[in-house]
């Protein structure tokens, strides 16, 4: 593509995404002092429509920019908008300051991110079984009940109550949680198998206790195993004139309900790496089609084990959400690597 006719698909894509109108040549002309007439900047925009690069959504009215007219925007005209150190200094003291309770930290950058660009924030949290146990702690609370906590990388807490059969006295349950603690602790819930288990149980009284807590910690990993999926700010999809709309926007949102669904999609961006645009017809399902998602992954000690992202018309401010969905990325993976680096 020539450098006018990137010039001209640069200054359309801009006011579209500023204005939700269909621009014409007059406008551009007017509003862009590109220094040439506007029967060059419409001949140069039919051009670009038979290239697929602008559409018309009306015969008299201007061009929108088609997908690839978005794509061709996002890889070369783009430029990211500028994230602060004093931004990114924010997001980390903002999630330094959640870290003891991980899902909480989790929700909370969905909101910071929903916040910061005004779209729909998604975030899928790690996978439990496949972080570290940081430790299983065994506390009795009376004569036939004891709390068992799971805690695995970089913070999620599982708890359950254990109802005993009789009594049990705090020095046996310690000598069960120190030999099952020497067991787990640095293996993740997905190494952990009940056959492996049972290799400990011939070592510890007693026998019941034991099987009790063996079925707890299996309970607990599986209750975590899958991803989860949080979302934040999905009423900013009713400021956009595309989700006017009702029955559009439905659609759009009955998909989002959809965790695994929606899960699926994400765990599939996020095989490429750094910060991904995903365009309209780009995406695997068609409620999708009328949507750009801005994504990133983020990670513990340079393993991923989440993705951030926002979901937006395709009108999207994508130079903002890039950057946003970056910096967002970024500082949750540090603080989270840090999490780790903790005792136990």
């Amino acid at each position: 593509m020539d450098p006018r006719k990137m010039r001209i698909l640069q200054a359309v894509t801009d006011d579209y995404i500023n204005t939700a109108e269909p621009v014409g040549s007059r406008t551009i002309a007017r509003k862009y002092g590109l220094g040439v007439s506007p029967a060059t900047i419409r001949n140069e925009m039919s051009d670009l429509e038979e290239l697929g690069y602008l559409e018309q959504p009306h015969t008299s009215a201007g061009r929108v920019p088609s997908d690839k007219g978005y794509r061709f925007y996002v890889d070369v005209l783009m430029d990211p908008a500028e994230i602060g150190p004093e931004v990114r200094a924010r997001l980390r003291e903002e999630f330094a300051a959640r870290r003891q309770v991980m899902e909480q930290m989790i929700h909370h950058a969905a909101r910071l991110l929903s916040v910061m660009t005004h779209y729909t924030a998604v975030v899928v949290a790690p996978k439990t079984s496949e972080t570290a146990i940081r430790r299983l702690q065994l506390t009795p609370l009376d004569e036939m009940n004891v709390l068992a906590v799971l805690v695995t990388e970089p913070g999620f807490v599982e708890h359950h109550v254990i109802e005993l059969a009789s009594p049990m006295d705090e020095a046996t349950l310690q000598k069960l949680g120190q030999r099952l603690n020497d067991y787990l602790v640095g293996k993740t819930p997905k190494e952990v198998n009940r056959g492996l288990l049972e290799r400990l149980r011939e070592d510890l009284e007693p026998k019941r206790l034991y099987d009790e807590t063996v079925e707890l910690l299996m309970r607990s990993v599986g209750s975590r195993c899958e991803e989860r999926v949080y979302f934040d700010g999905t009423l900013h999809l009713f400021e956009q004139p595309e989700f006017r709309d009702v029955e559009r926007a439905k659609a759009l949102l009955g998909f989002l309900e959809q965790e695994e669904a929606v899960s699926s999609m994400l765990s599939e961006i996020s095989r490429r790496s750094g910060t991904q645009v995903t365009i309209g017809h780009e995406h695997p399902r068609e409620e999708m089609y009328e949507c750009s998602m801005v994504t990133a992954t983020y990670h513990v000690g340079g393993t991923v084990v989440g993705t951030v992202g926002v979901v937006g018309p395709t009108r999207m401010e994508y130079s903002k959400a890039v950057s946003a969905v970056g910096a967002l990325a970024d500082s949750l993976s540090e603080v989270l690597t840090q999490m780790t680096r903790r005792p136990a």
